[in-house]
């Protein structure tokens, strides 16, 4: 099971942590950061299974693939967007974190507007 693999990776990226603690900060934030990308990698895969299944649904339900297409960039923003923060966080860099958050807002509500612009048109057409 991949939680196994992202807890491990977890238990021992903090085992090391609490290791060196007396010692450098700057290798405890390294460490984050690897054990970070490691995860990040390890559920690509399974991500790729979600946005397949997706895809498939939408096509049985003959939903436009721009809205999905949508749709999955502003959850695929919504995660980056997290993950950078709270890895900047632990990096204690919580000034880059608010940014990071800022931007991933900005960019979700840009995407959204073709997504907002066919409800209205939608309710327009109904009225």
């Amino acid at each position: 099971m991949l939680i196994v693999k992202i807890v491990g990776i977890a238990f021992i990226t903090l085992f090391i942590m609490l290791l060196f603690k007396q010692s450098k900060n700057e290798l405890n934030t390294f460490l984050v950061l690897t054990a970070g990308a490691l995860i990040l990698l390890i559920m690509i895969e399974p991500l790729r299974q979600v946005i397949d299944f997706v895809k498939e649904i939408a096509d049985k339900a003959n939903i436009d693939m721009v809205y999905i297409g949508i749709v999955l960039k502003i959850l695929a923003i919504a995660y980056i967007a997290s993950f950078s923060s709270a890895l900047c966080k632990d990096a204690n860099a919580d000034s880059l974190a608010t940014q990071i958050d800022l931007s991933g807002k900005i960019m979700i509500l840009v995407l959204a507007i073709p997504i907002l612009m066919a409800v209205l048109n939608s309710i327009l057409q109904i009225m």
